[in-house]
């Protein structure tokens, strides 16, 4: 009587995380814009006698470069999903100058201007959204027409000239602080806002990365080394505590742009990390064709990334505006190409399909620092222009020798 054998059951163990070595390759363009900034701040630090970390310094390159920074939220959204948006320092300057008009000359309250000023915004990007997701017309050239449109419009209706005079509430977005006056410097020697904002950071951020590796180590999902894991996790918190020691040191604290600035940057880093929506988008940048078998409705997620960038830019305008205390016709130039090089040099692709948040907050970082350690310096404008372009092309250089580095690995 013949004996039937069965095969043997293989089963196949999930994936062990990478080898520490393996891991940083893998990741060598995300280490190495964190690497950069820290080698320019140290380098600047060092040139200009210890002036660039002095607390008000520090408060004052957050402020300088908020609208930016906000900006680079948007943008690396939009880069992501294979656009570009040319208008958003137009957009920025067109809602600053109507949140003008609404207070100065129509009177409305502030919060009013505020809220009607965001709506301009969203609406502003609903009408560049319809023509680049519904009617196909590439972005390049409809938010480059928009760069022109609205900074006409900017110059319409203000008629050339500039608003001042705008209410204290207002102003407080742009250069305000957390609770001044608190804990005052002459008799405190940190303010003690800063500090439980800084703890309560670290803190936050500890307990979900913790639970967020045992949630992907419970799923047997394929991780992260542990030494690099607790490294990342350590460094990040040491320069959360080190960048409150320096702000509660400060004359004034916490600026309140840096609160809304974090706020955001949590709320869009999970929103692509962890939500449908952020998958769409990178699945549309990253292949268009693809994307659109798999059901995915990119018309829609290119719409609602143009009203979303509207929103983000008509903020800026807003802060920017609240910081000068001033409305005129050339706020917000070139605007749009800072918020760019802080998305390219942050690690976004040219092609789409690749970028995060936290990098393009980095790269705008970079930016900043680049600018503020040049300007301590007395380094002229001429120099810090031609500076800066050669980071943003070196960067973008780095990020095309990588994949083609990779491309040849996998040959």
């Amino acid at each position: 009587m013949a004996t039937t054998v069965k095969d043997p059951v293989i089963t196949t163990p999930p994936p062990p995380a990478k080898a520490g070595l393996s891991f940083l390759t893998s990741r060598l363009r995300q280490i190495g814009i964190f690497v950069a900034l820290l080698v320019i701040v140290i380098l600047f630090q060092a040139l200009t006698g210890g002036r660039l970390l002095q607390s008000d310094n520090v408060s004052n390159i957050i402020v300088q470069n908020s609208y930016i920074l906000l900006l680079a939220i948007g943008m690396v959204m939009i880069i992501v999903a294979g656009h570009i948006d040319l208008s958003v320092g137009s957009v920025a300057a067109f809602v600053g100058a109507m949140s003008g008009i609404m207070i100065q000359n129509w009177g409305f309250p502030w919060w009013v201007a505020f809220v009607g000023s965001l709506l301009i915004g969203a609406a502003v990007g609903a009408w560049q959204g319809f023509w680049v997701a519904y009617i196909g017309i590439p972005a390049f050239i409809v938010t480059l027409a928009g760069m022109l449109v609205f900074r006409g419009l900017t110059q319409i209706v203000l008629g050339n000239q500039r608003i001042t005079g705008f209410p204290e509430e207002y102003r407080q977005l742009g250069g305000g602080f957390l609770f001044p006056g608190l804990f005052p410097p002459e008799t405190n020697l940190l303010d003690w806002t800063t500090v439980i904002l800084g703890v309560a950071a670290v803190v936050a951020l500890v307990v979900t990365q913790l639970r967020g590796r045992a949630t992907r180590a419970r799923l047997k999902l394929e991780d992260e080394p542990a030494s690099w894991f607790f490294t990342k996790l350590a460094f990040i918190a040491v320069i959360i505590l080190g960048l409150t020691y320096l702000l509660a040191g400060s004359r004034s604290g916490t600026p309140i742009v840096l609160v809304v600035l974090g706020i955001l940057i949590v709320a869009y880093s999970a929103v692509m990390s962890n939500s449908v929506f952020g998958r769409h988008i990178y699945a549309r940048g990253g292949n268009l064709q693809a994307a659109q078998l798999s059901g995915i409705n990119t018309k829609r997620i290119d719409f609602m990334l143009f009203v979303n960038m509207g929103v983000l830019a008509a903020l800026a305008g807003l802060i920017f505006t609240g910081r000068l205390n001033s409305a005129g016709p050339g706020a917000g130039n070139l605007f749009e190409l800072d918020a760019i090089a802080a998305a390219f040099i942050g690690g976004a692709a040219v092609t789409g399909g690749v970028g995060t948040v936290i990098g393009a907050i980095t790269g705008g970082l970079i930016m900043g620092v680049l600018n503020n350690g040049m300007s301590l310096l007395g380094v002229g404008i001429d120099y810090q222009q031609f500076i800066k372009g050669m980071v943003l092309l070196l960067a973008v250089g780095f990020d095309v020798f990588n994949k083609r580095r990779a491309s040849s690995a996998l040959k």
